[in-house]
């Protein structure tokens, strides 16, 4: 259900009746997709926002990652581990501790439009980052982490114990590879959601397009009163 609200949203934005084909379903039975991806994915395609490539939109809420291709088609759609503390933006300096050197309160993944792709780092090799200047990075749970139980957190029904990371976002092995490895092979942009901040600060053409369609909406309405 999910996922054929999503790829309608962003098919009918592209005017196009195709159907992603067999798109990666991870998400946990029954938990929906809100309005808000929904609408964010199809202005990103409508828009042409992110010029070809493919593109992510991340709901930290509730914790989910959707994957599309740079033609708009829905890839993948999984559970997700985030930043453990609530915030939306990176505390000067983080990028440069190592991990256990980030205070608690630090440990945010940031929220709005990035454009990243592959690249190499300091301590794991090639990574996909999703914004270097915070080094932040898409990657599969690390195996070395039993004591947090990020497998069990990423398989569990509900995404409330899915904030965990130091503000990297997890997905499962499976995911990793049959989806997002190959979607940003040479990179694409990624949408990550606010905890605090509104929409219209953190994405402001989306929520005038939304705001204007509305408007647009509303004088529809209106004159069809007598």
């Amino acid at each position: 259900m999910a996922l054929a609200l999503t790829s309608v949203g962003a098919a009918s934005a592209a005017d196009n009746a195709t159907q992603p084909v067999a798109a990666v379903d991870e998400l946990p039975q029954g938990q929906d997709v809100s309005d808000t991806v929904i609408e964010l994915a199809g202005w990103v395609v409508a828009s042409k926002d992110s010029q070809g490539y493919p593109f992510a939109v991340m709901d930290k809420a509730a914790a989910q990652i959707l994957v599309f291709g740079g033609d708009g088609k829905l890839r993948g759609a999984a559970p997700a581990l985030f930043g453990s503390a609530t915030g939306d933006h990176s505390a000067p300096g983080v990028a440069g501790l190592a991990l256990r050197e980030i205070p608690g309160r630090d440990r945010t993944t940031p929220a709005g439009r990035f454009v990243g792709g592959y690249g190499p780092s300091i301590d794991a090799g090639r990574v996909l980052w999703v914004d270097y200047d915070s080094a932040v990075s898409i990657h599969p749970t690390p195996p070395g982490t039993p004591a947090e139980k990020r497998a069990e957190r990423l398989a569990s029904p509900t995404p409330d114990d899915n904030r965990v990371t130091h503000g990297c976002i997890n997905v499962s092995s499976e995911f990793y590879e049959r989806v997002v490895r190959s979607t940003f092979e040479r990179g694409g942009v990624f949408y990550v959601l606010p905890d605090n901040a509104s929409m219209a600060e953190t994405f402001p053409e989306f929520a005038q397009s939304r705001a204007t369609a509305q408007h647009e909406d509303g004088k529809r309405e209106r004159s069809g009163r007598h």
